[in-house]
């Protein structure tokens, strides 16, 4: 069951409720304007064997990252991606962006599930709250050319006092209202701060806590989490290795950004 934590900070898994199945393809809406969000969202898709249904994007900014296997999951680590008509052979840690209007098709070639996490703004999946506060996504010409795939290991890492970040989708390659960026946080815990965005993080290894406040909940791989814009937070590393997280955040900008409390 998902955490609420103060503010209205939730931490849940990624699997958690019940997935919406098409055809091959099943999705977890983890975060969204139905759970609490302002404008963004987080979701889990798993696309089976076998080519995917057609995804659309209306007026949406949405960035995808491609899930190496999490500790305990077993996925597949190359797939074929189409956007539009154009076809893109993918590997995992790779992150994407697909434009307002775009389509979005996936062709498994294994026999074991690929995993993508998706974050959007504005959040298109949640009907209830059709007006959230957020302009609609504008698509700049002048990078129409440019190609919508980032591998992690060609980004380089930029520190930031103890940690570093690596910048996967910013305006770079066209998202104008969405920043998507890997970061990397050492054992122990970082000054309380906050940030003038509202942000969705992913778990990708390591073990955790997140604070806000004095409330607080555990992470580890998987684990999907909210923070609302202006919500004072920190992650704290209790492992002995790494804690590397994903992360999307609007409105776009720099991930270096925060303001302590």
């Amino acid at each position: 069951m998902a955490t609420v934590l103060a503010g209205g900070c939730r931490v849940s898994e990624m699997k958690e409720g019940t997935p919406l199945v098409v055809g091959p393809l099943r999705i977890w809406n983890q975060i969204g304007r139905s759970t609490g969000a302002e404008a963004i969202s987080l979701r889990i898709l798993e696309f089976g064997p076998g080519a995917s249904p057609q995804l659309s994007n209306r007026q949406a900014d949405e960035v995808f990252y491609f899930l190496e296997n999490l500790d305990g999951s077993e996925s597949s680590s190359q797939c074929t991606i189409s956007i539009d008509d154009r076809q893109y052979e993918v590997v995992a840690q790779t992150g994407f962006y697909l434009r307002p209007g775009q389509t979005l098709t996936v062709d498994n070639p294994g026999s074991s599930p690929v995993i993508f996490v998706s974050s959007q703004c504005p959040d298109e999946m949640s009907s209830d709250k059709p007006d959230a506060p957020s302009t609609p996504a504008v698509f700049n010409p002048s990078l129409a050319g440019a190609e919508p795939f980032v591998r992690l290991s060609d980004r380089v890492a930029m520190p930031t006092a103890d940690r570093w970040y690596r910048v996967l989708v910013d305006d770079e390659i066209g998202s104008e209202q969405i920043t998507q960026f890997v970061g990397s946080i050492p054992p122990g815990r970082a000054p309380d701060h906050f940030h003038n965005y509202e942000e969705v993080l992913f778990i990708l290894s390591g073990t955790g806590r997140l604070w806000a406040g004095e409330t607080h909940a555990p992470i580890a791989p998987g684990s999907c989490i909210y923070l609302p814009k202006g919500q004072v937070h920190c992650v704290e590393n209790t492992g002995e290795d790494e804690l590397r997280l994903l992360g999307a955040f609007y409105p776009a900008g720099s991930p270096a950004v925060r303001y302590e409390a």
